[in-house]
């Protein structure tokens, strides 16, 4: 069998490429929107794609199944399990729906599906048998979002993104029935996972990228649960904030998604060209420490590293036109990781080096500790932590507010437009995608730049309470 993971470094996402080196035919699970990268492999080691499948309707990237099986003349295979509201509504004639104990061959390679929900309701495990070397048993399972490394799959996405009461709890039994399947399979099983380390799909994945069934049995912390109710308080706290764009990329993996076709070129732009253009949003990719000291009227900050996706999607309203400030040889990346979030209108991009000729630069002031006792005595100052939930409730600066910076658009009508605010959080990344936004907004803001942890190293009074809002 032959098997290649290709891991998008910025969403810790996984899809798979599997062949059969017999008859050269392929499988691809969970591919993403820029599907010309699965063609490359094919014809890199001569194989032709005939299978098309994913493990559920995904919510932080855009599926590219549809497209590639369009593209191949693959077969598509989908879930045909879920719930009315949650299966897909977008599954072509031809589509083959797949149920617990389904099965289909790419070659010599024997795929067999499992329901597994809770994640989603939907949601699919693939175990796959390579009878091309007589084997009877499994080699692996692709788990999806399911099981990861050191970590199951968070059954709180379609109450805490999509908005849907209520779904949590039911979810989380699910997800503690579904849990029980690993029963059947050897230790040796190995466990291909759809998410790393820094995923918002869990609260701690590991950073290697498989496993075992055998070491997730004995090691992976919810498996050590078999109390019912344990498990459900265990998996339904202390998760991550989901970003705010996951609701849209639900919504388009299950109505359907729109077609790429080819990837956005942005053009070179002068200042004097992107200063004509009111509608657009600027992205600004280059490092902190040059942006805070000088960017163009508006500007998000998003750098060119891994969260750059997340914070364009969660703070770009959908469809609108986008110039970036990056270099050109960032330009394929960033191109990339925008598509698979659905960040396709990609105008134009401006030099770093433009922004040196620009006398109308805007920074963002940045804060120390020996600041902060003077600030708190101002009744015209707000504190804004905008770390995850989890975390303001362990302790946070007395009097802060509570809004994740992954939805802090849904947070600006409950923010005073008359205070100053101080925006802080663990140790000053995050603060910043927070503070350029807003500053975006109109507010007058205030980086603090060492952040919590900081706070507490300086022996500051911290608070633990629950958090505000309840957005």
């Amino acid at each position: 069998m032959f098997l290649r993971q290709l891991w998008d470094e910025a969403l810790a996402q996984a899809s798979y490429f599997i062949g059969c080196p017999a008859t050269r035919e392929a499988l691809v699970i969970d591919p993403t929107r820029d599907v010309d990268r699965y063609r490359a492999l094919a014809q890199q080691f001569g194989y032709r794609i005939v299978a098309v499948t994913e493990t559920h309707i995904h919510a932080d990237f855009l599926s590219g199944s549809r497209e590639l099986a369009e593209q191949t003349g693959a077969t598509l295979y989908l879930s045909g399990c879920g719930d009315a509201e949650w299966s897909y509504r977008w599954a072509p004639d031809g589509a083959v729906l797949l149920h617990t104990g389904d099965s289909f061959r790419v070659g010599n390679v024997l795929v067999t599906v499992f329901h597994t929900p809770g994640h989603t309701p939907e949601h699919l495990c693939f175990a796959v048998i390579d009878r091309g070397r007589g084997a009877t048993q499994p080699m692996g399972l692709f788990t999806g979002d399911f099981l990861f490394v050191g970590d199951v799959g968070r059954p709180d996405l379609l109450e805490s993104a999509v908005g849907e009461q209520g779904k949590a709890r039911s979810a989380a039994q699910q997800l503690f029935e579904s849990l029980q399947l690993l029963e059947h399979f050897p230790d040796f099983v190995l466990v291909w996972p759809g998410h790393g380390a820094g995923s918002a799909c869990g609260k701690a994945l590991g950073a290697v990228p498989h496993s075992t069934v055998g070491y997730e049995r004995r090691y992976n912390p919810a498996l050590q649960i078999s109390d019912r109710e344990r498990f459900i308080a265990y998996v339904l706290s202390g998760q991550p904030e989901p970003p705010l764009y996951f609701a849209r990329m639900k919504r388009l993996n299950r109505d359907g998604v729109p077609p790429l076709k080819k990837l956005p070129r942005p053009r070179a732009m002068t200042l004097d060209v992107v200063r004509q253009m009111p509608e657009v949003w600027l992205v600004d990719t280059r490092p902190w420490e040059f942006f805070r000291q000088g960017h163009l009227d508006g500007a998000l900050f998003a750098p060119f590293a891994r969260a750059l996706p997340t914070v364009v999607a969660s703070y770009v309203p959908e469809d609108a036109p986008i110039v970036l400030v990056a270099r050109h040889r960032w330009l394929e990346d960033i191109v990339r990781w925008l598509a698979r979030v659905g960040v396709d209108k990609l105008l134009g991009y401006v030099e770093p080096e433009e922004l040196e000729r620009s006398g109308r630069l805007r920074s963002v002031e940045v804060i120390g500790t020996e600041d902060i006792d003077t600030l708190r005595r101002r009744h015209d100052v707000l504190f804004l932590d905008v770390r995850d939930r989890s975390e303001y409730e362990a302790g946070h600066l007395p009097g802060a507010y509570h809004a994740p910076y992954a939805r802090l658009p849904q947070y600006l009508g409950q923010l005073p437009r008359e205070a100053e605010l101080v925006v802080y959080c663990q140790s000053g990344e995050r603060s910043a995608y927070a503070a350029a936004y807003l500053q975006r907004a109109g507010f007058r803001v205030r980086l603090y730049g060492g952040g919590f942890a900081e706070w507490v190293r300086y022996g500051g009074e911290v608070v633990r309470s629950e958090p505000f809002g309840g957005a």
